[in-house]
């Protein structure tokens, strides 16, 4: 992987950076010139091409206007928008609340032929119940300090989950045993979840691997990630949400994903290790 979370954001910057320092050169204008014409430090000019900070919107539409040269503003507007969605904090994400991010991603999931998911902690989300949705929500808005609109969102959770039942899509969602055994919300909660799984374990389109705890490690365990198809992985970490579109990072993830599939189990042996899991709540 790479050595940082958000590398691919600010391989994305420092792209844009470089692009701005260009449009600069070209228009003949030193630092100190396009900051008179901006408005602003000749520090900033030097900090923005350096991708020491990122542009705003605003900055680049100065910057291209500064230059002569508005017909890239589109562009590099669009490319600047790119960047910050590579690596997205949870909680500038649900400052308003939980729900409208479950909603943001529909087109994404409907769009999506291909799933390939891999959860450590938690039951991957498409495949949650509302009562396990709601609890585990609840706790990150807690842990988060955000807007608690847990019932809310875990509705919309579960109303998103129905691509599931819709044709067209194919889903291989691996977990590992922890998470049968991690407590989300209440025992009913839990019975409930794990339950779910069993039930969608008979949907043709779906392909559910559990990685028993003595399995023989190819791959350690890892953050959880989504795989849309082949041209965007979605990586949750503690703090932020890491989108990757670079294809030699995604190949890295469908390599890994792989593995991990090799040391799962399946079918009836599955099937055990979920209702041993249903037995331990009693």
């Amino acid at each position: 992987m790479s050595a940082s979370p958000s590398s691919s954001a600010q391989a994305a910057r420092e792209v844009l950076a470089a692009r701005l320092g260009e449009l600069r050169k070209d228009a003949e204008l030193t630092g100190h010139d396009l900051a008179l014409r901006c408005g602003w430090s000749p520090a900033k000019s030097s900090r923005i091409e350096r991708a020491k900070t990122p542009a705003s919107d605003a900055d680049i539409r100065a910057w291209c206007k500064a230059c002569g040269a508005e017909d890239q503003t589109a562009d590099l507007v669009a490319a600047n928008r790119q960047a910050d969605q590579m690596y997205v904090h949870w909680k500038k994400l649900h400052r308003h609340g939980m729900r409208r991010a479950q909603e943001e991603v529909v087109p994404l999931y409907q769009g999506t032929r291909h799933f390939r998911v891999y959860c450590s902690n938690v039951v991957p989300g498409m495949l949650q119940t509302e009562a396990y949705a709601a609890a585990l929500l609840s706790t990150i808005a807690a842990l988060q300090g955000t807007p608690d609109d847990s019932p809310d969102a875990a509705a919309s959770r579960v109303e998103r989950s129905q691509v599931l039942h819709e044709g067209g899509h194919r889903f291989a969602l691996l977990m590992e045993e922890t998470v049968l055994r991690y407590r989300i919300g209440d025992a009913d909660a839990m019975a409930g979840q794990l339950g779910y799984l069993l039930a969608v374990m008979a949907l043709p389109n779906v392909s559910l691997g559990i990685i028993p705890f003595a399995a023989e490690r190819r791959v350690w365990p890892l953050e959880a990630f989504y795989l849309f198809d082949d041209h965007r992985a979605s990586v949750e970490l503690l703090t932020a949400a890491v989108n990757v579109s670079a294809p030699s990072e995604i190949n890295v993830y469908a390599k890994a994903f792989s593995r991990l599939a090799e040391m799962a189990v399946y079918g009836s042996d599955a099937r055990i290790l979920i209702t041993d899991a249903i037995s331990s709540l009693q």
